[in-house]
């Protein structure tokens, strides 16, 4: 028997096999794995995870009006991963039902005495939904481990060892409902924190502690905690009442943002689904107000919940930069970017956030947030960003036939990409119906750093300098200690290097002055786009979080599929990010702000969802 029938006899009789960090992972009902075939797996396992990877690559190669770049070159490049080597990278996954098969979810038990009824019925549907999507449903007790620990009580010698439940590190998600707390439950809640206090104090000195550890501490006394053995890769999604505050047209996002953000910290949680007889709500610290009738549950768990799922918010972490400094004062784009924030602070695009410290008032959920943040002391809502005109060594195009005398790059296919003897890179690349072999330029954005005010930038100390060449590069102001513990790039990073490359490839003029880039929290309206040189796109991606280098890659392909479908001519580009916002970028910086402040004075843009379904209707 080869390989392929192995794998499809097995597939057939409900034995599951799929690629995790380059490692087999199986899935089987009782009595399929006998022995013998376990043995057959064990001595054929290096051919099966080749042919699960090519089914993988195959299954996502793009085809979006002939784009002949693969993902995985995409996602390579704006990732910064030149090497084979690379143990980090994981080729991109774009469509909605190759991340459902990757994915394992675990259903809670309900509480005693659960009476919702529209959410115990929404639950089971869900539950079905996500079967047919492909979806692995995973038992609870088959999900979940005991694990047992040790506290001390203060003052006395007394120890106590607490029993507890953890879930595996396999389980990508939990989805569990609100738990209202009763008296007993806040005494003990009461009793858990002040213990928490004491131990950070006087038992852990102040070291930081894991999400699980803090989890595991605490879990005793509150419902709504489930400890994980891994926080990273196991998301809590809790199901409630919807808010049909939060969720109204007419509230302003400013005051969205605390109701928002008060509902994930009050539930525990990183998404909250919202349920009522005619709705469906989804929530993240992304804060949109993204809601769907119910008759759209399909769309709604394929194209929306799968992707926030398969693809965590978490922030990138500073060992995967080359870091060094740079001085802003030197830089005429680093002083464009302080008049771009200035000039929209009117438009109130770009609220500014909150601080953990201000919204969260338990010390163990602060620390927990502070773990997950990777160190960041606050969250904003939108980015401003200025692109650098690309920089290029050599010839910026080449032949066919001086493409052919280039040599491979190691990890990278050659009929994509090749290297010249000074060591810049070039990419074959279809525009139109004619094949184009352009080097790879370096990539500058100033940006402004995670958790400043947008609006009133320090030129000294709140822009960083990111740079994309075959790794990624950050450059600190060079007032700023390298060692400053909330100095981070923005989660959009990923966004604003793939834009400013896809530019550069795609449409040149569009970058080749610099480019100012914004990204908010809301859309424009279809009237808004008035200019034959304006054009949209992205509205039937999938709804997939900032911070991934998966919304880098579909921000990659939008200015692709803007250039293949009205020519490279574009004045200004929006890209539409469900369940998220948009990004703008635009070749020329008066233009681009006299555009955004037309739309505001008008009313054709707005924070918040009240625009994307026309455009999203006006793409069908």
């Amino acid at each position: 028997m080869n390989i392929t029938e192995l794998v499809d006899n097995l597939t057939q009789k409900g034995v599951k096999l799929w690629v995790d960090n380059d490692k087999l992972r199986i899935h089987s009902p009782k009595g399929i794995l006998t022995p013998e075939i376990q043995s057959e797996l064990a001595k054929r396992k290096v051919e099966i995870l080749s042919l699960l990877q090519r089914k993988n690559n195959d299954s996502e190669c793009p085809t979006d009006n002939g784009q002949s770049l693969s993902l995985q070159t995409i996602g390579r490049l704006i990732g910064g991963f030149s090497q084979k080597t690379d143990t980090d990278f994981k080729p991109p996954v774009t469509n909605p039902e190759v991340m459902a098969q990757k994915l394992k979810i675990t259903f809670r038990p309900l509480p005693k005495g659960y009476q919702e009824a529209a959410i115990i019925k929404f639950r089971e549907q869900l539950t079905q939904k996500l079967q047919d999507c492909g979806v692995q449903i995973a038992d609870w007790e088959s999900a979940t481990k005991e694990m047992n620990y040790e506290i001390t009580i203060p003052l006395t010698n007394l120890r106590k060892t607490i029993k507890t439940r953890v879930v595996k590190a396999d389980v990508s998600a939990i989805i569990d409902v609100e738990r209202k707390p009763n008296l007993l439950s806040k005494l003990k809640i009461c009793i858990a924190e002040n213990l928490y206090n004491f131990y950070s104090q006087f038992i852990w000195k102040h070291q930081k502690q894991s999400v699980s550890k803090i989890a595991q501490f605490i879990s005793w006394a509150e419902e709504n905690i489930q400890p994980v053995e891994d926080p990273t890769n196991t998301q809590i999604i809790v199901l409630t009442d919807l808010d049909e505050e939060f969720v109204s047209s007419n509230l302003p996002y400013q005051q969205k943002i605390p109701i928002g953000v008060n509902t994930l910290v009050r539930t525990f949680s990183e998404i909250v689904i919202g349920v009522s007889s005619h709705q469906i709500s989804i929530l993240n610290m992304n804060l949109s107000d993204s809601t769907f009738p119910v008759e759209s549950i399909d769309d709604f768990v394929l194209k929306s919940l799968t992707p926030k799922i398969y693809v965590p918010i978490l922030p990138l972490p500073l060992s995967r930069f080359t870091i060094s400094q740079y001085d802003p004062n030197q830089s005429p784009y680093a002083a464009q970017l302080v008049k771009f924030g200035q000039e929209l602070a009117a438009t109130e695009l770009l609220p500014s956030g909150f601080k953990i410290d201000d919204v969260i008032t338990r010390k163990s959920h602060r620390d927990i947030v502070d773990w997950m943040a990777n160190g960041r002391t606050g969250v904003s809502y939108g980015f401003v960003a200025y692109a650098e005109p690309p920089q290029y060594v050599g010839a910026g195009e080449i032949s066919a036939s001086e493409w052919e005398n280039l040599s491979p790059i190691p990890g990278f296919s050659n009929d994509e990409l090749r290297l010249n003897q000074i060591g810049r890179r070039y990419l074959k690349t279809k525009i139109g119906n004619e094949y184009r072999y352009k080097q790879i330029p370096d990539i500058w954005v100033v940006s402004s750093r995670s958790g400043s005010k947008k609006t009133d930038l320090n030129l000294e100390t709140d822009i960083l300098r990111i740079g994309l060449q075959d790794r990624l590069l950050l450059q600190l102001p060079e007032a700023i200690n390298p060692s400053a513990g909330d100095i981070k790039p923005s989660y959009d990073l990923y966004v604003m290097v793939a834009i400013a490359l896809s530019a550069s490839l795609y449409a040149p003029e569009l970058i080749e002055n610099g480019a100012p880039m914004v990204h908010f929290h809301g859309y424009p309206s279809l009237d808004w786009f008035k200019s034959e040189k304006e054009y949209y796109t992205g509205v039937h991606n999938p709804s997939v979080p900032c911070g991934t280098y998966e919304s880098g890659v579909f921000n990659f392909l939008g200015i692709y599929d803007l250039v293949q479908q009205h020519g490279s001519d574009i004045a200004l580009a929006s890209l539409i990010e469900p369940d998220h916002g948009t990004n703008i970028i635009g070749r020329d910086l008066e233009y681009i702000l006299s555009r955004i402040k037309t739309g505001i004075e008008q009313g054709e843009i707005e924070l918040g969802g009240k625009y994307f379904p026309s455009l999203k209707q006006n793409l069908n």
